[in-house]
């Protein structure tokens, strides 16, 4: 490919690049470019969010280019303050390079092993001397590190912003000395640590990174950023029954936004909206495991909800300790799908009528019922358990 087609292809699915002149010019070298993602093992997922970047970056390798993966088990101990109206919890080192171990397996369910570098930021972040940190610091100004949005809100508000919050994004931009990278990855909240990382190379006589960030995908909720805090993610790790309920279960105008983000490609607007759901659930069920599971899975749904016969599903076994139908739905949730419900939760969909015991919608939340084995519970549209 001829880098003027390069670029069309990879500007694809971008929210913004600075600038396309300046990866244009880096195509035209003729060589593999230095790709860096960062990522944070602030928990032991990866998640949705973070596969739409790293199909970006597969595609880079795809067109002969090196990933490099940086692994911030040292950025993480601080945590981002990207889009944080508080300081993040400091996490403990040891649980950071557990997750860490299954960033590492997670990240290769999308990227291409052979063309890939992976690398701990901690390499060069754990032996600095103190007088070395000083110098890092010298690098940037106080003025410039305030210029953030979500640390100018903080100071409106009277919150308060630690000092060691400001070093996230020198280290996040050291990161980018320290591998030469050629283009960064990142969503647009990290579009000023980008930006760093080009200011600290340029500082260090370095040809500057180009930024190429990308949209922020929304969680199951449809508001917030997708977070495993948050409670509102698909897990790449997951379950194929898990991811393909999940994502069933999102509202048919958050489906029209992920199709663009997660299969690259447009809703028809013909397109019946639980067709459309299944589509998209079926792929990413096969993309994060494979085209059998997609197919199984997707049978199972039919059967549960689409065909109504729930009692030929193959459904997880749930052993009440209560008679009580609040208690037993909210058990329900906890124990086969971990899923936690409070009581006002499972009272109003029981309201809803969105509860069934063998087809029959359970709408009293003061019933106390006599369940038998094999009984099939249905908890909403996407999730029943068989009673044992």
């Amino acid at each position: 490919m001829q880098p003027d087609e390069t670029l069309s292809l990879l500007k694809q699915g971008s929210a913004q690049i600075i600038s396309e002149a300046e990866l244009r010019q880096k195509l035209a070298l003729g060589r593999p470019l230095r790709v860096k993602l960062g990522v944070d093992p602030t928990s032991p997922d990866l998640h949705l969010g973070h596969a739409l970047i790293l199909r970006k970056l597969r595609q880079f390798q795809d067109l002969g280019h090196q990933a490099v993966l940086i692994i911030g088990d040292f950025t993480s101990m601080i945590g981002d303050p990207s889009g944080r109206s508080a300081t993040r919890p400091q996490l403990d080192r040891e649980q950071v390079l557990v997750n860490a171990e299954t960033y590492r397996e997670q990240a290769f369910k999308v990227l291409d092993p052979a063309h890939t570098r992976i690398v701990s930021n901690g390499e060069w972040f754990e032996p600095m001397r103190f007088e070395q940190v000083i110098r890092l610091n010298s690098l940037v100004t106080l003025q410039q590190m305030l210029q953030r949005e979500d640390f100018r809100d903080r100071i409106n508000r009277q919150q308060p912003i630690h000092a060691h919050e400001i070093q996230y994004p020198i280290m996040q931009g050291w990161d980018s000395v320290m591998v030469q990278a050629d283009v960064e990855l990142g969503g647009t909240d990290q579009l000023f640590n980008i930006l760093v990382g080009r200011d600290l190379q340029k500082q260090e006589g370095q040809p500057q990174q180009v930024v190429f960030v990308l949209p922020i995908l929304e969680g199951l909720d449809g508001s917030m950023k997708m977070s495993k805090s948050l409670g509102n993610y698909v897990g790449l790790n997951e379950s194929a029954s898990e991811i393909f309920g999940k994502l069933m279960s999102i509202s048919d105008e958050l489906m029209a936004r992920y199709y663009p983000l997660l299969l690259g490609k447009a809703l028809d607007p013909n397109a019946h909206p639980l067709e459309a759901k299944k589509q998209l659930a079926s792929t990413i069920v096969e993309t994060y495991h494979s085209r059998e599971a997609a197919q199984k899975t997707l049978r199972e749904w039919n059967a549960r909800f689409s065909e109504k016969r729930l009692g030929d599903a193959d459904l997880p076994t749930f052993r009440p300790a209560s008679s009580d139908i609040v208690s037993i739905v909210a058990s329900a949730y906890a124990d086969a799908f971990a899923v936690t419900k409070s009581r006002a939760d499972v009272r109003r969909l029981i309201e809803q009528g969105s509860i069934q015991l063998d087809g029959a919608k359970l709408q009293d939340p003061k019933a106390v019922l006599q369940l038998r084995s094999g009984q099939v519970l249905r908890l909403d549209k996407t999730r029943a358990v068989r009673i044992g």
